[in-house]
């Protein structure tokens, strides 16, 4: 055997594996549906308690318009919720990284590497079910996230399997075959 061989010999057999691009799999952010479940209960409540004030304090003047006030006050502050909810988060997932991107003056960027996620589960409540939204909590080795939530994510169950998807596929490709240590 000479030099060349066993220099061909010891070279990796699949050099390509490494070097492949990075792809966006998905992009997302919070879901307008997920406060469904919250705007329908809280639509009940208004039109109860305005109903009951009409009904029953109309004479007394003050209360209605106290009532009003508060069922406003109620509305615009969900409004609001809603509006930073789904300003102030983006989520990015790509064949080696997950990109998490929060707040809306000033923003905060991390990156948690695909390989390192150990864990990633997804919840529905009722609502959540009928209105196909969820919350998925990924657990990682990331220092600055080691748990990471996102709420209010449409279509839940297609992107957890894709974020799992993504990670074997990465550990595959770096030749990592244990799940979890």
């Amino acid at each position: 055997m000479d030099k060349d061989d066993f220099t061909d010999k010891m070279k990796p057999q699949d050099d390509r594996r490494r070097d492949d691009p990075e792809e966006q799999l998905w992009a997302g952010n919070y879901s307008v549906k997920d406060m469904y479940g919250t705007w329908i209960i809280t639509a009940v409540l208004s039109v109860t308690a305005l109903v009951v004030a009409c009904v029953f304090f109309l004479a007394m003047f003050p209360v209605v318009l106290g009532v009003i006030a508060v069922v406003a006050v109620i509305w615009i502050f969900l409004l609001c919720r809603l509006a930073w909810r789904k300003w102030s988060v983006q989520y990015e997932l790509t064949t080696q990284r997950f990109v998490h991107q929060s707040g809306i003056l000033s923003r905060t960027t991390d990156r948690i590497e695909v390989i390192d996620i150990d864990d990633v589960t997804f919840n529905q409540s009722i609502f959540d079910r009928m209105f196909g939204v969820g919350t998925i909590t990924v657990t990682s080795s990331d220092r600055t996230h080691p748990t990471l939530v996102l709420d209010g994510i449409e279509d839940v169950k297609r992107v957890a399997d894709l974020i799992d998807g993504a990670r074997r596929k990465e550990r595959i490709r770096r030749g990592i075959h244990i799940e979890a240590v």
